[in-house]
């Protein structure tokens, strides 16, 4: 298995021209060992969890014809499955009771990709070619909860995704310390990851506008959020009731209203195409989302980054956009990273202009000039 998981040739598409002639033969033979394993774990399905969120027709009144067709339409996007794969290798890998989803491409050292909340390995759809065609092996996964990765009913928290890329990179990536790369909360699971990782499993860590908790609740000390508090509280309790929650999330999980969320975190606008508003949209309509979306808004905070870095020896490199409305530059959060760049060894902070929350995607030739020097030094 991880010999195979160091070079998979693509399932769903030509090779593409960055590709080797000794990976593809590599490819070939991995494949043809790793078949049949592969091919029982895309059966995997998600668990038969009892969710609080799912009821039967008697106890719910009828959606309106208008929202089953939309249900139905979001159903054919079939999370996983976009054009966005193409060129890209995409697995199952069986961790604890879930399936989780993810997908590869190019060769060389390890870089894994980790998304963060209501997204999935799709977010990385222009910086995965960019980095396997700059000679990096790409790994980038769906966290469990998210993307075609199994949903099971449970309490989701930073420390569970954390335990997730941990075990992750010791089952493909043993002989070789990985780069972790995470966004907003995926960024948050990779500091909580590096903490934790055995010495040597990591060769550096980059965070792209890192959340400062899992939901908005954990950063107490930013006026906006203390101000919005009452709000919050609010809506965690109107989330704990079924019906309320499934309303909130139906209105939620609709092209228009993703697109607009999109449009508000986003300063390319012509990024914010179809394809990224099915990317979020279409894990949105399988089993137990509803679950993991209350989960992960009423849930723990979670740890804080100042309280990880001191547990993390690996190089850091923070790169933040300076437009974003979910973790501004100017707060706690970026004010922390931009300090820390000056006091703790081995860390730089690189502020990527006229850019919003999600740099990989948004405007990534920014992010781009900061990170590849960056990820070449690392094995230098």
């Amino acid at each position: 298995m991880q010999a195979a998981e160091r070079c998979l040739r693509p399932q769903h598409s030509q090779h593409s021209a960055w590709v080797s002639r000794s990976c593809r033969d590599q490819q070939h033979r991995s494949c043809l060992l790793d078949k049949q394993t592969r091919q029982l774990r895309l059966q995997c399905t998600a668990r038969n969890s009892v969710s609080p969120f799912q009821s039967s027709s008697k106890d719910v009144p009828a959606r309106s014809n208008k929202a089953v067709q939309q249900q139905q339409q979001a159903q054919e996007l079939q999370p996983g499955s976009s054009s966005w794969q193409q060129g890209f290798s995409r697995h199952k890998w069986q961790w604890r009771d879930s399936s989780i989803n993810y997908v590869t491409a190019g060769c060389g050292k390890p870089v894994l990709l980790v998304h963060g909340f209501g997204a999935s390995a799709g977010h990385y759809r222009r910086t995965i070619p960019h980095l396997a065609q700059n000679g990096f092996k790409v790994y980038a996964i769906d966290l469990v909860g998210f993307g075609a990765s199994d949903k099971p009913a449970q309490q989701y928290t930073i420390e569970l995704w954390a335990e997730l890329l941990v075990d992750f990179m010791a089952e493909f990536m043993p002989e070789t310390p990985a780069v972790l790369v995470g966004n907003s909360i995926g960024s948050l699971s990779c500091l909580t990851a590096a903490a934790a990782a055995p010495e040597g499993q990591l060769a550096g860590l980059v965070l792209l506008n890192c959340a400062g908790a899992m939901n908005n609740k954990g950063v107490i000390n930013d006026w906006r959020i203390v101000l919005a508090l009452p709000l919050l509280l609010l809506i965690d309790l109107l989330l704990r009731t079924p019906p309320i929650a499934r309303a909130l999330f139906d209105a939620l999980a609709q092209p228009e209203t993703i697109s607009k969320v999109l449009g508000g975190i986003y300063v390319d606008k012509a990024a914010v195409d179809a394809e990224l508003v099915d990317i979020i949209l279409a894990p949105a309509f399988t089993p137990n989302a509803l679950d993991v979306f209350v989960s992960v808004i009423t849930g723990p905070a979670g740890p804080k980054p100042w309280d990880l870095i001191p547990k993390v020896s690996c190089p850091l490199l923070v790169a933040w956009g300076d437009t974003d409305p979910f973790t501004p530059i100017d707060g706690p959060v970026g004010r922390y990273f931009l300090d820390l760049s000056s006091s703790r060894p081995g860390t730089q902070f690189a502020v990527l202009e006229g850019v919003g929350h999600c740099p990989q995607d948004d405007r990534p030739e920014q992010l781009y000039r900061q990170l590849l020097p960056w990820l070449k030094q690392r094995w230098a």
